[in-house]
């Protein structure tokens, strides 16, 4: 079991004072470029908080495997005859029905073959088989022991991440209400700053093969949802949200985690892209848009912005492409 992702979790999610907080008023233009670092700064947190609960339902499965192994074993043993076992056990270590009993109890010499035969195979097949078995129980408990730790253990990060993505929304709070107070101009810098600005969206998307056009119409098809936090549809979305409810409805299973989907499917380049593929943003990872062609992309971009086409140079930090079908 591998639990290192808790380490890593914890220590990248450590909240900060955010731009803003100080004393002095800053000017408008300011508190606009406050309320998009403040943004981007809860979707980074709300994005770990999504691979967390993917990890712990990774480590639930794994879990209950193990759990089903050890009772398969345990069965397994329990069937085992009991007469079988002893004689078993007996030839194995030396005691009760020996070589020296079979002789002295054998009727002629063909019968003292059989018996020598059995009392071998008993020997060597069942024991075989016990030894087998019961290190396999053994390894299936210490490996449901092991998961459900890790499991206990993500569980308690999942909680420490909600904790921290709880503090942040008190400050998107703040600065919500200072944005709310901005010229419409000035509301236009911040969906700039954070996801670019909305584009028309494409009256027709072709894509390589049935899986990517199904998801590229599906993400389409979702224009106008709202941004909320963790939500994976199908009235609103956050960005791995969207693309792994739309690769849902193609068939396609996807973590709803940004990070987790950027190890799916295959690497791509950016001059190789094709409509359906994942694009990533930030190091690490924690922004996902679809690709549609023609340097564009459909996202979830951040709150107070609704699903949306926009340039794939609108976030600024361009990371890394997978394929995920076709």
């Amino acid at each position: 079991m591998r639990t290192g992702f808790l380490v890593t979790a914890v220590a990248a999610v450590t909240v900060t004072a955010l731009p803003g907080t100080a004393s002095a008023v800053p000017g408008a233009d300011d508190v606009a470029a406050q309320v998009a670092e403040a943004s981007h700064e809860l979707e980074v947190v709300s994005e770990q908080l999504n691979e967390a609960r993917v990890v712990l339902a990774r480590h639930q499965d794994e879990a209950e495997a193990a759990g089903e192994a050890a009772a398969e074993a345990e069965a397994r043993i329990g069937s085992l005859d009991g007469h079988i076992r002893r004689l078993a056990r007996s030839a194995y270590t030396g005691s009760g029905m020996t070589q020296l009993d079979a002789l002295l109890t054998s009727d002629s010499a063909e019968d003292l073959v059989d018996q020598l035969g059995t009392l071998d195979a008993i020997a060597g097949h069942t024991n075989a088989v016990l030894g087998e078995v019961s290190q396999a129980a053994e390894d299936a408990e210490r490996s449901r022991d092991a998961a459900a730790e890790a499991a206990a253990d993500a569980e308690r990060t999942v909680a420490r991440i909600a904790a921290q993505q709880e503090e942040l929304e008190a400050k998107i709070a703040d600065y919500q209400r200072r944005y709310e107070a901005l010229t419409a101009p000035q509301q236009e810098q911040v969906a700039r700053a954070h996801g670019g600005a909305a584009l028309p969206a494409p009256s027709a998307v072709t894509a390589p093969s049935s899986a990517a056009q199904v998801a590229v119409n599906t993400a389409l098809a979702q224009i106008g949802d709202p941004y909320v936090w963790g939500a994976g549809g199908p009235n609103a979305f956050d960005c791995s949200g969207l693309t792994s409810y739309a690769y849902a409805a193609a068939g396609v299973t996807l973590p709803h985690s940004s990070r987790s989907q950027s190890q799916m499917g295959t690497p791509v380049s950016r001059s190789q892209l094709q409509p359906g593929d994942l694009v990533f943003f930030y190091s690490p990872v924690s922004h996902v848009g679809m690709y549609i062609g023609n340097g564009q992309m459909v996202h979830a971009s951040t709150s107070g912005q609704p699903v949306k086409v926009a340039s794939l140079d609108s976030m600024g930090s361009y990371n890394s492409a997978r394929r995920i079908a076709g």
